[in-house]
C-alpha cells in the first residue's frame, strides 16, 4: 500500500513541479527579472517554504518528548542543505546526463551561482560554529542567530540588486512555452499565471503530503534514531519532490533556473532555518549532527570552487552525490 501511494504521489509532484516551473518563467518574464532571481528567490523560496514549517512544528509543538522533538527538528533543518548540496545536485546532473553526456557543459549564469554558494558557505559555517560553543554562551549564540538572518537579508538585497544588468546582458527571464491555462481557452494575464502558479504549488504540496506519508511508514522497519531519521528521511520526503522544478529546468537547457532552484533554497535553508535551531535547540555537535555539517561545507565549497575555477561539466556533479553516500554510510554504520 505505502508503495502504490509512494509512485501516486510522485506523479502529482511531477504535474505539480510542471505546472509551476511553466508559470514562474511567464511570471518572471512578466516582472522583466533575471533568471538567477527568479530561480535563487522566487522558485527556491515558493518551494521552501513548506519544508521550513517541518521543524518549526517540531520543536514549537507540544507533544512528544522535547528531547525528541528536538532531534526531530535539528534534524530536518541540517538534513535539508545537506541533501541539496549533494544528493539533488547528483540527480539533476543525472538527469542531464541523459542528454548531454556525463562530460557535457553545464552553463549556469556564474556570478549568480558563485553568489548563493559563497553566501551559503558563510552562512552555513557560523551555523557550524555556534554549534560548538557552550550552551549557555546565550549572547554569544543569540548574536549569531542575529547575523544569519541580516546575512540572508543581504544576500536579498544583492541578488535583487543584479538582476537589471544580468537582464540587459541577455540572462532575462523567458518563457520557452505558453502558458498551461491559456491552452484551454483562459485569457493570457498576470491573474492566469498567479493562478496556474497557485495551483502547481498546491499539487506540489499535496504530493509531498503523500510522499512523506508513504516513507513516514517505510521508515518504521529501519529501526534508526530519531535525529538519525530526520536527517535521512524528512529532507528526502520533503525537500526532493520539489526539487524535480530543477530536473525538468536541466533537460530543457535552463540550466541558471535549475541551479539557482536548488542553490536558493540552499541559502534560505542553510541561514534563516540554523538561526531558528540555535535560538531554540540545544544545537549541540552530536556526531550525526558534525558529520552532517562537515560533508554538506565540502559540497558546497567543491561546487564553488569548480564554478569560479573551472568550466563546469556534468561529471563535477557525482562528487557531490558521493558526498551525500558517504553520509549515508556513516550514519548506518554508527547505528
Amino acid at each position: 500500500m505505502e508503495f502504490a501511494v509512494l509512485l501516486g504521489a510522485l506523479v502529482v509532484i511531477l504535474l505539480g513541479a510542471e505546472t509551476f516551473t511553466n508559470a514562474l518563467e511567464h511570471l518572471g518574464e512578466r516582472l522583466g527579472i533575471s533568471e538567477g532571481v527568479t530561480g535563487s528567490i522566487f522558485a527556491a523560496v515558493g518551494t521552501a517554504l513548506p519544508e521550513t514549517m517541518v521543524p518549526i512544528f517540531a520543536i514549537l509543538s507540544g507533544t512528544g518528548s522535547i528531547e525528541v522533538r528536538h532531534e526531530v527538528g535539528i534534524g530536518a533543518i541540517l538534513g535539508a542543505p545537506l541533501m541539496l548540496s549533494t544528493l539533488s545536485l547528483f540527480l539533476m546532473g543525472a538527469f542531464a546526463a541523459s542528454r548531454r553526456g556525463w562530460k557535457g557543459l553545464l552553463r549556469p549564469e556564474r556570478t549568480g551561482l558563485s553568489r548563493d554558494l559563497l553566501w551559503f558557505s558563510v552562512a552555513f559555517g557560523l551555523g557550524v560554529l555556534a554549534a560548538l560553543l557552550p550552551a549557555d554562551w546565550m549572547l554569544a549564540r543569540g548574536s549569531m542567530a542575529v547575523m544569519l538572518t541580516l546575512l540572508y537579508g543581504m544576500y536579498l538585497f544583492l541578488t535583487i540588486q543584479a538582476s537589471a544588468q544580468l537582464v540587459n546582458e541577455g540572462h532575462g527571464t523567458e518563457a520557452d512555452r505558453s502558458l498551461y491555462l491559456t491552452r484551454i481557452g483562459l485569457p493570457n494575464h498576470l491573474g492566469m499565471v498567479l493562478g496556474q502558479l497557485a495551483i502547481g504549488f498546491v499539487l506540489i504540496m499535496f504530493g509531498a503530503k503523500g510522499f512523506v506519508y508513504g516513507i513516514e511508514h517505510l521508515a518504521k522497519w529501519l529501526g534508526i534514531s530519531a535525529l538519525s531519521l530526520s536527517v535521512l528521511i524528512i529532507p528526502v520526503a520533503t525537500e526532493l519532490p520539489e526539487k524535480v522544478n530543477s530536473i525538468l529546468w536541466i533537460r530543457r537547457g535552463r540550466d541558471t533556473l535549475a541551479f539557482g532552484n536548488i542553490t536558493g533554497a540552499m541559502v534560505f535553508q542553510g541561514s534563516l532555518l540554523p538561526a531558528l535551531g540555535i535560538l531554540l535547540t540545544p544545537w549541540v555537535p552530536q556526531r550525526e549532527v558534525v558529520i552532517g555539517m562537515v560533508i554538506t561545507l565540502i559540497a558546497a565549497v567543491y561546487l564553488l570552487v569548480m564554478v569560479r575555477c573551472r568550466t563546469l561539466r556534468v561529471y563535477h556533479l557525482v562528487i557531490n552525490g558521493l558526498c551525500y553516500l558517504g553520509f549515508c554510510l556513516s550514519v548506518v554504520m554508527g547505528q
